[in-house]
């Protein structure tokens, strides 16, 4: 009997014994009904929790894409931003994309459209984890806080933060701001809701709409000023 189940049932198979099948369907039609299933309650949710509806869309929309080509449309104003970049940060409010040269912060409140670009496939992502290796999860383990502090790839895995948190490790590097107007400046310092710039000015963070870097001048800024 336990010949016959594990020939048709494979994949419970696990050292030498069988695990319980999570449902009585197979595991590829069990995973399409989950989707499903996850894609409906956040609909319900969004429609329960309509001011917050957008912020949980767009975080399940980019997390899908991590590391993927993406085309965004947003508002600064009554200027429409178009977007293209590889998702590289997925925030709790902001999603932060990337090109060779650029990169670029964009708060989910002024986002207007998002999707994959055309003739890009749009497929699941395969390298979107990270790979813990024994010594890695030993000290996830032992020393959660201090070594998910100290790497910006687990930060982003166990963690969503706010705008305002990313910008404190971007101290030191010069950034565009799109508020009412358009600034270039050093950042000083950020707290209590603004970011303090090396011109004597600061910006209000819910007034920010778009930011913009040049990457390798934001490393070789980080890499002086640490």
């Amino acid at each position: 009997m336990s010949d016959l189940f594990g020939q048709s049932h494979p994949e419970l198979q696990k050292e030498g014994k069988y695990t319980s099948p999570p449902s009585g369907l197979p595991l590829y039609e069990l995973k399409m009904l989950q989707e499903y299933i996850h894609n409906a309650n956040l609909q319900n949710l969004g429609t329960t929790l309509p001011s917050s509806k957008q912020q949980m869309i767009l975080l399940k929309f980019f997390k899908s894409k991590r590391n993927q080509l993406v085309e965004v449309h947003s508002r600064a104003g009554d200027e429409t931003i178009h977007t293209i970049g590889k998702v590289a940060v997925i925030g709790r409010d902001f999603v932060m994309l990337k090109t060779l040269f650029l990169r670029f912060w964009i708060p989910f409140h002024t986002i207007t459209s998002a999707k994959s670009p055309f003739g890009i496939p749009d497929v699941s992502a395969t390298h979107q984890h990270v790979a813990y290796d024994q010594e890695l999860r030993n000290k996830l383990l032992t020393n959660f806080g201090s070594v998910v502090a100290e790497k910006e790839i687990l930060r982003q895995q166990f963690y969503e933060e706010l705008l305002e948190t990313n910008l404190k490790s971007w101290k030191g590097t010069k950034i565009t701001f799109y508020v009412n107007s358009i600034m270039n400046g050093k950042v000083l310092d950020v707290h209590k809701g603004k970011v303090f710039l090396n011109n004597g000015k600061d910006v209000l963070i819910s007034k920010i709409n778009y930011l913009k870097q040049t990457r390798f001048v934001s490393f070789w800024q980080q890499f002086f000023t640490k």
